[in-house]
């Protein structure tokens, strides 16, 4: 297929994984949903999502990485249904096409967003790609449409998210705090974490913002912050897969500050002191041979960005 001279052949885009430092819910509302407040921050995980130009209607996806085999690449892959819903809702006159492939180094269904910052990717890239005159508030309204993180994903930083999470409000963090990252094998989908959360009868009422937590980051207390790290949903996470409480007991033995399940689990986010510190917890934790694979990180760091 010939291409415009005036627009690109490929664009990528580097987008990242986040972490749920605070994560209350409420129970269940009867159109399914479970009201959230959450403190969001992107950490140094990243995925990287290439577009080009395919033939009008044509969109596939070739995902590479570890644990490619994982994600779908039919029409159920999130960021297909990304750039679709883009073509569809802000595209042109003429039809619109496009080949993207994945490079994946997020968790799959590991509580960090991964298929959601595929979908931010694909949105960004396929806006540059196609040349869409249309802005970041607007590419997060239309991220919305697809799931809950996709706008955070797109935005980055650390932000509050309300409502389904997809109502955001940045916050204000100074400095930058070192987290390791405890992969493990298998995932946790959400649907079934929020099942077995319901199941036990859990729910915060009322959900407030955690001023604790919004003072620590202010001011850069990393020992503050540690003391505030929280999630409703790991009651219900350990109760589906009780072998992570091991890890989360080796992680704050073996010298972190403090620790949290992101999201829906199973990925488990240590807080370290400082980068020596984390180099420190990410050698020993690693030997202890409880965890897939193990990973240094630093946050916050920027949402989709394209790679130049």
């Amino acid at each position: 297929m010939a291409t415009p001279v005036t627009e690109p052949e490929a664009v990528r885009v580097r987008v990242a994984g986040k972490v749920n430092l605070s994560l209350r819910s409420g129970r269940r509302r009867a159109d399914g949903y479970h009201p959230l407040s959450t403190v969001f921050q992107a950490v140094s995980v990243f995925d990287e999502v290439e577009a080009t130009w395919a033939e009008p209607g044509a969109f596939t996806v070739r995902v590479l990485g570890e644990q490619a085999a994982l994600v779908p690449e039919g029409e159920d892959n999130l960021a297909v249904r990304a750039a679709r819903l883009l073509a569809t809702t802000w595209g042109s006159s003429r039809p619109l096409g496009a080949e993207l492939v994945i490079r994946k180094a997020i968790p799959v269904s590991g509580g960090m967003a991964g298929g959601s910052a595929d979908a931010a990717g694909a949105l960004l890239a396929c806006a540059v790609l196609w040349d869409i005159d249309i802005s970041p508030d607007e590419l997060r309204v239309l991220g919305a449409q697809l799931g809950a993180d996709v706008p955070f994903c797109l935005a980055g930083g650390t932000a509050l998210g309300t409502g389904r999470g997809d109502e955001l409000a940045p916050v204000l963090s100074r400095g930058s705090y070192h987290w390791v990252l405890a992969f493990s094998d298998g995932e946790l989908s959400t649907p079934a974490v929020f099942g077995k959360f319901d199941q036990l009868g859990l729910g915060t009422d009322p959900l407030e913002v955690p001023a604790e937590m919004m003072n620590a980051l202010v001011s850069g207390d990393v020992q503050a912050l540690s003391r505030c790290l929280v999630n409703d949903l790991e009651p219900a996470a350990l109760a589906l897969r009780p072998e992570l409480a091991r890890v989360v007991e080796a992680g704050c033995t073996l010298g972190a500050l403090g620790s949290v399940i992101s999201g829906s689990g199973p990925t488990v986010a240590f807080l370290a002191a400082n980068e020596p510190a984390a180099v420190d917890l990410s050698v020993r934790l690693s030997s202890e041979g409880l965890c897939r694979a193990v990973k240094r990180v630093s946050g916050p760091v920027p949402g989709a960005r394209l790679v130049v």
